[in-house]
């Protein structure tokens, strides 16, 4: 029976290979013990990756980079699918150069677009390379909940579907909220895509691979299991003062991780 070692406790556990073998691509992180708390994350987060066993000591594994990026308290595998495309993120080769601001330089420049939601945002630079995500939930421009958090070898797309992964862990059952993402490829993949690729036994149209799995469907499990929240796409960088604010918190993320600091949400 195949084994891993737990992200939160290093103890070894097993999988049988039937469970695996639903979830093409899927490498559990947690045992038993820490699966359920590992759904909802707690506040301060480091990160690490559940490997084989055998595969090497804790140290030497990488951060969250090819998991969901995922609090001290465990978070379950959540990711996401391919090719990354426009109005998503600010980090990375070959998009636009722009300023890179502070989440209080951005409040002061910035006063458009909606005022209630939950805005989520994530890069990285290169790409691949060092990643961010952040997310802010706000109610009437004031900040209810703000989190952030980074990986040291992950992409772009990894990166806005983490944001998006972190924020639903965030929100009850019951929520009502709208999430806010300036990436079009994950909005249509939770909102459109998942779905049908589940039908499908996880693969795409002709049996194609989905790429980042783990994500896609950690995404779209904790999309489902909130049935009144709302995913939908804002532009990027057209003034949007929480959506610049998320793409502030993920470069802090970034930086972060890239400084080896402990990673944090905030009320």
């Amino acid at each position: 029976m195949p084994q891993f070692i737990c992200a939160s406790c290093n103890k070894p556990f097993e999988v049988v290979q039937e469970t695996l073998d639903k979830y093409p691509g899927w490498k559990p992180r947690f045992c038993i013990a820490h699966r359920k708390n590992a759904a909802r994350g707690n506040s301060f987060t480091s990160f690490s990756r559940g490997k084989p066993a055998g595969t090497g000591s804790a140290d030497s594994r990488p951060t969250v980079a090819e998991e969901p990026a995922a609090p001290t308290g465990p978070v379950v595998p959540r990711r996401l699918p391919p090719g990354h495309a426009a109005g998503s993120r600010t980090f990375g080769r070959g998009l636009p150069t722009r300023e890179v601001l502070t989440p209080e330089e951005a409040l002061e420049k910035y006063p458009g677009g909606p005022s209630t939601g939950v805005f989520t945002d994530g890069g990285c630079e290169p790409n691949p390379g060092p990643g961010g995500w952040g997310f802010v939930h706000v109610i009437d421009g004031e900040i209810i909940k703000k989190a952030y958090g980074g990986d040291r070898e992950t992409t772009n797309n990894r990166m806005e579907m983490t944001a998006i992964i972190r924020a639903l862990d965030y929100l009850p059952a019951d929520s009502e909220a709208v999430i806010y993402s300036d990436s079009d490829l994950c909005v249509k993949t939770l909102n459109e895509w998942s779905k049908t690729w589940k039908a499908k036994g996880w693969q795409r149209k002709g049996g194609a691979p989905i790429a980042n799995l783990d994500l896609v469907i950690g995404g779209y499990e904790a999309f489902k299991d909130r049935p009144k929240v709302r995913i939908e796409w804002i532009r990027a960088h057209d003034g949007s003062r929480w959506n610049e604010y998320a793409d502030a918190l993920a470069t802090v993320g970034l930086r972060a991780e890239g400084s080896r600091k402990v990673v944090k949400s905030t009320e």
